[in-house]
Parts: structure tokens; sequence; C-alpha cells
């Protein structure tokens, strides 16, 4: 069961499924929580289709646009329409003369999904955890040797102790 319910804060309409059993509904443009027995029903449904098409008809009554709205086809004809309009992802990276292949790699390296690079503040962090006496000359010695410039490294963890995620007592450092 679909139906189309109104938020009382900011007059937004939205799809809720199954109104009979769900205590709660959260308004999607406000964030308003609503108890959903409470909430005003514009149109009920067994079909979801059915039910985001009387939300836009709704929608288009409430701006004065119903005629226009008549005059289109259904909501779900219209997102069939947008899918097979245009070119995807794919036939648009190779038009343009890039390797779709090599652009997915990247992305999913990019995401942690692949590669092994670790940023310079994790190198650092994990420096700290590394070295038998983690002072600063120690640790930024460590991090040099996995890429990390000495001056980064004292920087970053400058900026770790201020977070607080490291800790700094008697020139040692350590990771909390």
């Amino acid at each position: 069961m679909y139906a189309v319910v109104g938020c009382n804060e900011c007059a937004n309409m939205w799809l809720v499924t199954d109104p009979e059993t769900s205590e709660t509904a959260k308004c999607s443009r406000c964030g308003k929580t609503h108890r959903t027995a409470k909430l005003k029903r514009f149109f009920e449904s067994e079909d979801r289709a059915a039910a985001r098409q009387a939300r836009s008809a709704l929608l288009a009554k409430k701006r004065g646009d119903s005629a226009a709205f008549a005059e289109v086809d259904h909501v779900a004809d219209l997102e069939a329409a947008v899918e097979d309009a245009g070119i995807d992802d794919r036939e648009y990276l190779e038009a343009s003369g890039l390797d779709a292949d090599a652009v997915d790699a990247a992305g999913d390296r990019a995401e942690g999904g692949g590669g092994s690079s670790r940023s310079r503040t994790e190198v650092v962090r994990d420096a700290i955890e590394a070295v038998d006496d983690p002072t600063e000359a120690a640790v930024v010695e460590r991090a040099a040797a996995e890429g990390v410039p000495a001056d980064a490294a004292r920087e970053i963890l400058t900026r770790l102790a201020r977070r607080g995620e490291v800790t700094e007592s008697n020139g040692r450092y350590r990771v909390l």
C-alpha cells in the first residue's frame, strides 16, 4: 500500500510505503517526523506508479498547472523516456577519446577499492606506532622513508596533536 501524504510544516507531499503499519514518517524536505496515523492522506493505492502519478497531479494542481499536466505523459512513461535519452557514461568517455575501463579503474582506486596508497596522515600515524621510540625525529624519519616530506610530517604531527588524535608527552608521541 502506498499513500500520498503532506507535511503540515513545509507543505511537501511525498509517498509513504505501508502507511497502515508504519508508526512514523519523515518529511523528505524539512525532516520533520510525523505520526503516520495523523498524516493527511491525499491518495492511496496498492500500485506505486499510480501513487506517484497522483502525487504529480496534486503538485501540478497546487501550482495551478493542471491543464499543462493533463497534456504530459504518465510519470512512468516520462522516466522511461529519460532513461532512453542521451548517451551513457561509457559512450561519452569513449567519444571523448578516453579509455572507459581506465577511468573505472581510477575511480576504484580513488575510492580505496584496489590501490594500496595511503594518505600522508595515515603514514605519519602508522609511523608513530611502528617506531620503538616515537620522538618527533624518529616519526619524521620513518614517514620520510615512506615518501612523506619531513616538513609535511612535522606539520601533520602538530595537526594530529591539536585535534587530539595523538598525544605528546616528554617528547614522545602516542596514537589515541
